[in-house]
């Protein structure tokens, strides 16, 4: 190859490269926009006749969550979710 051309393609081969750096450089990362880990702290525990219940709470959001199961487990979970009154309000 001659000195031209061997220029030449240093020349392209750099241009690519600071094209793909660039795009890499401009392109949004993805981001979630959603905060999706709630940290619900159990709350407490009961049985009575024939199911069991327990609580949690998420203090961040003010949510509580009830769920009951039947006894023997066969059935399905069944939960309830509420926000709980802020003080003050």
């Amino acid at each position: 190859m001659s000195l031209p051309s061997r220029l030449r393609v240093r020349a392209l081969a750099l241009a690519g490269a600071s094209a793909v750096v660039l795009c890499v450089l401009l392109v949004p990362s993805a981001q979630s926009q959603i905060r999706a880990n709630p940290s619900y702290q159990p709350v407490g525990v009961s049985s009575s006749g024939n199911g069991s219940t327990a609580w949690f709470h998420d203090p961040s959001s003010g949510r509580a969550i009830a769920c009951h199961m039947a006894s023997g487990g066969s059935g399905p979970i069944q939960c309830q979710s509420a926000k709980l009154p802020q003080e003050g309000s």
